[in-house]
């Protein structure tokens, strides 16, 4: 019986992999993904706290098809003042426009919005992908949807 290394040596991009460790080691661990337009669905969405200790909703989408397939692209939105939070309401409505029955997103308490995350998140895992638009925003990491894909049983 062969060596199982040699037969991942021979299965897998070994001098690809290094490639990506050492750019993995200059980025702190993580890739890099540019400001770009891609499909995602999303992984985790819900009301946490900040490293400062203030309410912040993120959002992780994970890249599924190209060059950056099973990256991750991280919306994380502090919502202590309105704009913030219609920064939010806009892209929750997004995510949920396609659905026959779409939830109400609103805000009135940080409980109530906290427990609206969830049943967004709830209602969107493996029922819906995106094409987001990721972009910088007077220096700020911005995310619109623009595509939403329905998935068939």
């Amino acid at each position: 019986m062969a060596n199982i290394w040699e037969q991942f040596d021979k299965s897998i991009d070994t001098e690809g992999l290094a490639k990506d460790v050492a750019e993995a080691a200059e980025n702190g661990g993580r890739r890099e993904v540019p400001h770009d337009t891609y499909e995602v669905s999303i992984q985790k969405l819900e009301l946490v706290q900040s490293k400062k200790g203030d309410p912040m909703v993120t959002c992780w989408m994970k890249i599924l098809e190209g060059e950056y397939k099973g990256s991750l692209i991280f919306m994380n939105q502090v919502i202590t003042q309105g704009f913030q939070i219609h920064i939010v309401n806009e892209f929750l409505r997004s995510l949920v426009a396609e659905m026959s029955e779409p939830i109400d997103v609103h805000f009135h308490t940080y409980s109530q919005y906290g427990n609206m995350l969830m049943d967004v998140a709830e209602a969107i895992d493996n029922n819906f992908e995106y094409k987001v638009n990721y972009y910088d925003q007077k220096g700020y990491n911005a995310f619109k949807i623009e595509e939403v894909y329905i998935l068939e049983d």
